[in-house]
């Protein structure tokens, strides 16, 4: 393995444990709902964490009996952050009569602009009244005067109303406005809403298979961790509403002091009346937050319980998971085992069958392989189940099969390409992929060939058979040598010494060789010219031709003709026997 390769693992290797070690770490961040985390903030002046668990938990309802909860929890979530908005308007009315200082100024300020909007008003009101009557024309630009005015002074009515809820701390506009958002929410989510769903029997068992009952498994484990955790978010919601409503209670004192006196004293004047009146105001608003308050808190405590119910549910269904879980383990096991036992069936009957231990080898491999194959098709069917997308399935299978087997395919089509007339037959010889030979069989995938040696220099048989798929007859290329009478060139070499008629005796050798192989040479002219089925041919020649090339003992001589295949090594012999008994009558050492 190379360096470079082996750097490229250990990164690719570190970065896994990474991940993974940074996965286990933030596993928590699928546990929790935001609005269960510790530490939370609040988007808005008015909690509204109930309503935004139980809506994210409804979600994950899966049967009749989670979403019947899901829908209670959704009720009490509603009427819990609707009571907190009413309490939070209260609270806020009640510290905004409590005026001091700035904002008393700017409270006498905003009353005068009150008024001043109010007298506007009922001129314009008047104005638009005489409009009507006989001198409207006359009153037309007063009253757009007027209105102009009525306008400019609720503008200024408007900033004195905001500089006042800034000075005082009134939050009343900002809970007005969150009250407005949540109720136009809400309308979208109750024309959203939808029921039904199936019970929580006919849910699990529609897992049918091993992988999405260990998902089913694993989200309801979820789920229950969520319930759990919203209820126990409830619980403390209500016991921290409890200690509210006794602050209250005890910064109250108990009952007033007016409470059960008349309401009118005698001797009391008016600014004592007044302070009276004050307090029994502020005591009956106490009354009703801490009203208010105990229904929030009844409220909570209602939500705790119906989602430690539906914890509950979640947890009976999750028993139901684990059973199926169980039967899905047996039935892989019991897949195991049919197959290990088939296998030892097949290996036994095998040994008493009388066969050949080669063939005994081949088939048994053959059968465990099949066995295998059947075994894991039927686990796979246990885990994932059957395919649901069948032509995408077979579509694909198709793909990798014509993939896998292309040079099948491809041989098929090539061999009636070989069996066309353009094609090669038995004993022809060929050379393919560089190898040379004889052909000695074509079949329906592969072809055969006798090899030998380099056609111009041994042209012997090596004894090997070579075996080629058809598919080199469609993506390949290969020479066909042969005709009708299987043509070939072929060539015999000597040296000729240097003397002064050495070149008398190369034509004696070209004369001779012309002489032995003219009726091979006029024999295979017409067989190539029948075979090109054109003129064209006829101006290439079968001539005999001799090569000389000057050497240091003398003159090299080469002589190439046409002879049969099958009479190549017997017209080469005796080519170079007459060609050595020439020599010898002129008395020249042939080499």
């Amino acid at each position: 393995m190379s360096g470079v390769r082996k750097i490229l693992i250990s990164v690719l290797v570190g970065g896994l444990l990474v991940c993974m070690v940074a996965g286990y770490m933030t596993r928590g961040a699928l546990a929790t709902l935001p609005s269960l985390r510790s530490g939370n903030v609040k988007e808005g002046v008015v909690d509204q964490s109930p309503w935004q668990t139980a809506q994210t938990l409804a979600s994950l309802a899966v049967s009749r009996e989670e979403k019947t909860f899901a829908q209670e929890a959704e009720r009490l979530a509603d009427h819990e952050v609707d009571q907190a908005f009413a309490q939070a308007l209260r609270q806020a009315s009640t510290e905004a009569t409590n005026l001091t200082g700035e904002a008393l100024a700017i409270s006498k300020k905003v009353a005068d602009d009150q008024q001043t909007v109010k007298e506007d008003q009922a001129e314009v009101d008047r104005l638009a009244a005489a409009v009507k009557g006989p001198k409207g024309a006359d009153l037309q630009d007063e009253l757009d005067v007027s209105k102009s005015e009525l306008a400019l002074d609720k503008s200024q009515l408007d900033d004195e109303q905001e500089h006042l809820a800034r000075a005082s701390g009134d939050k009343r506009s900002q809970i007005q406005r969150e009250l407005s958002a949540r109720e136009a929410a809400m309308k979208k989510f109750d024309d959203q809403l939808a029921g039904g769903g199936e019970v929580a029997v006919i849910s699990t068992q529609r897992y049918g298979t091993l992988w999405g009952r260990a998902s089913a498994w694993f989200s309801q484990r979820s789920r229950k961790v969520l319930l759990d955790q919203a209820a126990k978010q409830s619980s403390d919601d209500a016991a921290a509403i409890g200690k509210k409503i006794e602050a209250m209670k005890a910064s109250m004192g108990g009952k007033a002091p007016d409470a059960g006196q008349p309401t009118v004293a005698a001797g009391q004047t008016i600014e004592e009346k007044k302070a009276r009146v004050a307090r029994l105001q502020k005591r009956e608003a106490a009354d009703n937050i801490t009203d208010i308050a105990q229904d929030r808190m009844q409220t909570e405590q209602q939500l705790a319980g119906v989602y430690s119910k539906w914890s509950k549910q979640v947890g009976v269904q999750h028993e139901i998971v684990n059973h199926l879980l169980l039967n899905s383990f047996a039935l892989v096991i019991f897949v195991v085992l049919a197959t290990m036992v088939a296998g030892a069936v097949v290996r036994a009957l095998l040994a008493r069958a009388k066969l050949e231990p080669r063939q005994a080898r081949t088939l048994r491999t053959i059968l465990d392989l099949g066995i295998q194959l059947v075994g894991i098709l039927l686990i796979a069917l246990v885990v994932f189940g059957p395919p649901s997308q069948v032509p995408t399935i077979l579509g694909l299978a198709t793909a990798g099969l014509t993939v896998v087997f292309q040079d099948f395919i491809l041989a098929f089509f090539g061999w009636f390409v070989l069996m066309g007339s353009k094609g090669i037959r038995v004993g022809d010889w060929v050379e393919i992929d560089s190898v040379a030979g004889e052909v000695v069989e074509i079949g329906l995938f592969r072809t055969a060939l006798l090899e030998t040696g380099n056609w111009t220099d041994k042209g012997h048989p090596t004894g090997r058979r070579v075996t080629f798929i058809n598919s080199f007859a469609i993506r390949g290329q290969y020479f066909n040598f042969s005709t009708a009478g299987q043509w070939m060139w072929d060539e015999i070499s000597m040296n000729i010494p240097p003397s002064d008629h050495s070149y008398q005796l190369i034509e004696e050798i070209h004369a001779l060789v012309l002489k032995e192989t003219e009726e091979d040479t006029l024999l295979a002219e017409a067989e190539w010219r029948g075979a090109s089925k054109s003129s064209g041919l006829s101006q290439f020649s079968a001539t005999p031709s001799v090569d000389l090339r000057p050497a240091a003992s003398g003159v090299d001589i080469k002589v190439r003709y046409v002879t049969r295949a099958g009479d190549r090594f017997s017209m080469r012999n005796k080519l170079y026997q007459d060609t050595i008994a020439v020599l010898q009558k002129s008395g020249v050492e042939a080499k």
